[in-house]
């Protein structure tokens, strides 16, 4: 069953899926940050710059099967697959948004 996403966090998937990291720039906060594997990512260059080298890296697709509110952030449970060690998993990726922007986003 499709769960249904905030519009920021929709684009974001949609624009992880289809690797297009030009497609960020509708989602996220031109000061937003990400923290990825222990780097933050700061400001909407640096996000992109981390999702063209992410998709590079991996390969990878994000399928959304869980969604969750807690504490005023929006945590997405995504099965994550791609050419890494032990895919596919589940991550956390928890947003914090700000209108219809992403300003904050921790994947683990």
């Amino acid at each position: 069953m499709p769960i249904h996403l905030p519009a920021p966090i929709d684009i974001y998937f949609r624009s992880e899926n289809d690797h297009d990291a030009e497609a960020l720039q509708r989602c996220f906060a031109v000061d937003g940050s990400v923290r990825d594997e222990g780097r933050i990512f700061a400001g909407l260059a640096a996000i992109q710059s981390w999702r063209r080298a992410a998709a590079a890296k991996y390969a990878h697709r994000a399928e959304p099967v869980r969604i969750a509110e807690r504490n005023g952030k929006v945590i997405v449970t995504a099965l994550v697959s791609g050419d890494f060690p032990g895919s596919p998993v589940h991550l956390d990726h928890v947003f914090e948004l700000a209108g219809d922007r992403i300003v904050s986003l921790e994947i683990g």
